[in-house]
């Protein structure tokens, strides 16, 4: 579905509207009082964003456990946010937020992180199957006061036709590696890598496996290759480089969550997309790293 700007105007004109659709989602429109159980309405306490039991008074505070618990900004600019992100294909720097919310620049960085975060949060699209491309790669080691910084290791699952898996990992061995691919791979599945040793002993794992190797420009074999996964990564490092610049490696994990959001949810029109990042204020948020 289509939604324009007009559409989240209509939608989220206030901050109590925004308040209330995180009421909504987190408690349904008649919660059950946690103070004196009964099945009620609750009602906005003016000037704080909580709600009153009509039966006891007892309060709800909605935003608790969301991005927006200890944020002094407007829920409005925040849902704003929300919207620029799911719009973007490439991402939203900081100083675009600073300039599009009217905020500071501390402060666009914050609500940028924690609407990383809680796309990380909601990306979850069960275990991958079928055939399973798996790869690592290198970002970062952007040289500083003479020195060049040792690059941080992305690693990655991609399923041909479906969904993404990426993150960073420690290193790039197979004590690190085997544990990420079981958890998250079915057994029974086709495995395409390239030559890292890391992969060997995949076939005994219970996975079909098939190598390409890069060192002899070999890319594919049969239907065994890592092209898919390499095309991401090639797609992620340009949006870094392009809309980012430089990513530290502290914080370059909610960075590859982000890509791999907008990936994974690449068949969705900006509205579905939205409603999904929305609706995933009702889920516990994820603290910081």
């Amino acid at each position: 579905m289509r939604y324009s700007f007009q559409d989240f105007m209509k939608e989220y004109p206030t901050d109590e509207a925004c308040l209330d659709k995180i009421m909504s989602m987190k408690f349904g429109d008649t919660p059950t009082c946690p103070g004196c159980g009964a099945v009620t309405k609750f009602h906005r306490i003016n000037k704080r964003r909580a709600y009153a039991c009509q039966e006891c008074g007892h309060h709800i505070y909605p935003c608790v456990g969301t991005p927006f618990e200890k944020s002094r900004t407007s829920l409005q600019k925040w849902f704003y946010a929300m919207y620029l992100f799911t719009s973007s294909k490439h991402g939203v720097p900081a100083k675009e937020l600073e300039r599009q919310l009217q905020v500071t620049y501390k402060t666009a960085w914050r609500i940028a992180h924690e609407l990383r975060k809680l796309m990380a949060n909601s990306d979850d699209h069960g275990p991958l199957s079928g055939h399973v491309e798996i790869d690592e790669t290198y970002v970062g080691g952007r040289p500083r006061h003479g020195k060049r910084k040792p690059k941080a290791v992305v690693f990655g699952m991609l399923q041909r036709g479906g969904t993404v898996r990426a993150g960073i990992v420690p290193k790039a061995n197979r004590e690190t590696l085997l544990p990420i691919i079981a958890q998250n791979v079915q057994r029974g599945s086709t495995i395409s890598t390239d030559e890292h040793g890391a992969y060997r002993s995949l076939q005994s794992l219970g996975y079909t496996h098939g190598a390409v190797k890069h060192q002899y420009k070999e890319y594919s074999y049969k239907d065994y290759s890592t092209n898919g996964l390499e095309g991401y990564w090639s797609r992620l490092k340009l949006s870094i480089r392009g809309t980012h610049i430089h990513v530290s490696p502290k914080h370059l994990w909610k960075y590859v969550s982000e890509f791999s959001y907008r990936y994974n949810n690449r068949k969705a029109t900006h509205g579905e997309m939205f409603t999904d990042l929305v609706s995933s204020l009702r889920l516990p948020h994820l603290a910081e790293n």
